[in-house]
């Protein structure tokens, strides 16, 4: 974080007011709702295609027409023939059959496509077309091939008719898919490769469609790095920019990189001025209230009117920042990828969407239930994202996706969203919800997995992806995995649950309707820094005694409900050490966290250790076992799922991991 001024105080005194002003940082304009955000935006825009420009038709393809297409010729250009046979004239073929042929001498012309004819047909006579064919003067029908035989006579070669044509019949009248004169696509049609097709039949070789709004984005913040560059202490990669980038261009837009910006005011005036070339500009990072957030500062200074909004009562999504100057939005996201992503789509998108010439999108909504109890801030309406599930009566359970407003894989992990009224403080387990779906469909996986999360279990899902299934797997820990399988809400319950009373793994939790399957076996142990003489060489219990009274020895723990937990709490008895309350949700948290200098020890599997380059003491070895509701035991994807699991190129993916059977 920096100071206002962008240069670091030496000197004691200038330290302090540097954090004063920091602690201070400067508030919001004024924190409104949703709709009066969107209200005030739009009343500044004007929400409509942005121009025009002509294409050539190889390049249409995804563009929106600009204009009507009227077509100026017929198509079909004249009447062909639709099958391979004889154009003759439908009043010389009444009454014949089978048993009574009617034969008609063949004139000396066979019709090609793309040949035009030269020969009339006259009474009695009849000529040779083939598919696509022009109809010659006189013929009104064509007879197909089938039902017909040639006949050598002496006064030349005839076809015999064993079937009777009707005025029209395997003709294509000239006009009849598209008439000179007729729109054939509106103004605002996406164009696909279906119009493509029509547009080239009426032989448009350009094309006039709407011009594609340019949006600029810019990612701030001293600490994004660009993807491939080395990532330093503190930093991270900028997600934000590409993800902005492509759904510009999903929306019909064409994103405009100006690439990454210091928090630096000369160098974001500059990019920012840059950016307002275009017809968008969005900016991320750099709208909150911290004293490094320096975006909204310069945003500040533009006029005509400038900032609308700066503070939406949203979670996630209330450092948005709306402006507008010279008809062009000006959008600062928050920089978090949850809240950016959740802000454009609410707020950005569908500016954009009218921009490039699209109708505004329809989200559909469908009933579900919500299966575990989520806590809520009163004052804003929270958003949550939600993965879907059908439970044993085919209802729809949403499981909340609680990774945050940091997490860069929220959008793609969810179904879709649910709305928690900003009065509420919670809403209860069980309680029936509306999820608007991100997509306009909600495919169902093969196979449903929901439980405790583990790097191994990628080996056995893997090998199942690969095979073509389709899986959905929820991380909510052994507890919230067993749940489910109870109300039937999966195909399979990864657990690892030890009773403190026996020791024992798994099997004391079953209840009826549920079955265990076996699955492997995987270390537990202390995870610390190498070289740690608080642990180096000492047992778990030695140094659970050694520690458990230094204030200055961080504990990392696991979250409740977890098998992990569980193991924590027996081996830990009645002492709780600094730390005990901050709990991970993953057995990778655990090790980073130690990693990075963050806390000292934790309980985590070996190869989570061994991943993060980390010291291990073996605790005790765990069963990380599967529970199937017996109900679905017999579903194809849960039979391949236990097949895959004796699968030895599976088990020896499993060993090289750490793990064994």
């Amino acid at each position: 974080m920096q100071n206002p001024d962008q240069s670091r105080p030496d000197n004691r005194e200038d330290i302090r007011r540097f954090v004063a002003q920091a602690a201070r940082q400067d508030q919001f304009l004024e924190v409104v709702s949703g709709d009066e955000a969107r209200a005030r935006f739009h009343r500044h825009l004007a929400l409509g295609p942005c121009g025009e420009e002509s294409v050539p038709l190889a390049a249409v393809l995804g563009r929106v027409l600009a204009a009507d297409v009227v077509a100026a010729v017929d198509v079909p250009g004249f009447d062909r023939s639709v099958v391979d046979g004889f154009a003759v004239r439908a009043a010389d073929t009444v009454g014949a059959a089978d048993d009574r042929p009617v034969e008609l001498r063949l004139n000396d012309e066979v019709l090609a496509a793309g040949h035009a004819p030269v020969l009339t047909v006259e009474p009695g006579t009849a000529t040779v077309i083939a598919t696509g064919g022009m109809l010659p003067r006189g013929a009104d029908a064509v007879v197909m091939v089938e039902t017909t035989e040639a006949v050598e006579r002496p006064d030349g070669l005839r076809v015999a008719l064993t079937r009777p044509a009707t005025p029209g019949a395997c003709v294509a009248a000239a006009g009849s898919d598209i008439g000179r004169g007729e729109v054939v696509l509106r103004r605002g049609q996406l164009l696909t490769s279906r119009e493509i097709g029509v547009l080239a039949a009426i032989g448009l070789a350009e094309v006039a469609v709407v011009r594609r709004p340019r949006v600029a984005i810019l990612s701030t913040g001293d600490e994004i790095v660009a993807p491939g560059q080395p990532l330093r202490t503190g930093a991270v990669y900028d997600s934000n920019g590409a993800i902005l980038a492509a759904a510009v261009a999903e929306l019909g837009g064409e994103p405009v990189p100006l690439g990454i910006a210091p928090d630096e005011d000369a160098a974001l005036e500059r990019l920012v001025a840059q950016g307002l070339t275009c017809d968008a500009l969005l900016l991320s990072g750099g709208t909150s209230k911290g004293a490094g957030d320096r975006s909204h500062r310069i945003v500040a200074q533009l006029s005509d009117p400038g900032i609308v909004v700066h503070g939406v009562a949203l979670k996630p999504g209330k450092p948005l920042c709306l402006a507008v100057t010279a008809g062009k939005p000006v959008v600062i996201l928050p920089g978090f990828p949850t809240s950016a992503m959740f802000t454009f789509h609410s707020f950005v998108a569908p500016v954009i969407r009218a921009l490039a010439g699209l109708p505004p999108a329809t989200a559909a909504e469908v009933p579900a239930t919500l299966p575990v109890r989520l806590g809520s801030e009163r004052g804003r309406t929270e958003y949550v994202m939600v993965s879907l599930v059908r439970g044993a009566g085919d209802d729809l359970a949403a499981y909340p996706l609680s990774k945050g407003s940091g997490a860069v894989t929220a959008f793609s992990h969810a179904d879709g969203f649910l709305a928690i009224d900003a009065q509420a403080e919670a809403v209860d387990a069980g309680t029936a919800v509306s999820v608007q779906l991100l997509g306009r469909a909600l495919a169902p996986a093969d196979l449903i997995v929901v439980g405790s999360q583990c790097i191994g279990l990628n080996a056995v899902l893997g090998r199942l992806i690969g095979e073509g299934l389709t899986v959905k797997a929820l991380n909510v820990g052994s507890m919230g995995g067993l749940a489910a399988a109870r109300r039937g809400e999966c195909d399979v319950a990864p657990v690892h649950l030890m009773d403190p009373a026996t020791g024992a793994y798994n099997t004391p939790f079953l209840a009826p309707g549920l079955e265990l399957v076996t699955g492997y076996r995987r270390m537990q142990g202390i995870v610390f820094r190498r070289g740690d003489p608080r642990f180096e060489g000492r047992t778990v219990e030695e140094a659970v005694a050694a520690v458990a009274g230094l204030p200055d020895c961080i504990l990392i723990n696991r979250n409740a409900g977890s098998g992990t937990r569980i193991l924590t709490d027996r081996l830990l008895g009645a002492a709780r050490p600094t730390g005990y309350w901050t709990q991970a949700k993953s057995h990778n948290a655990v090790a980073v966290a130690v990693a990075q200098n963050r806390a000292d020890w934790g309980v985590a599997i070996a190869p989570a250790a061994t991943l993060y380059g980390l010291g291990f003491l073996p605790l005790q070895e765990e069963h990380y076992d599967f529970v199937i509701p017996t109900a679905r035991r017999d579903r194809p994807a849960v039979r391949r799922f236990v097949e895959a699991l004796e699968d030895p190129a599976v088990a020896e993916a499993l060993r090289k991991m750490g793990f064994s059977r």
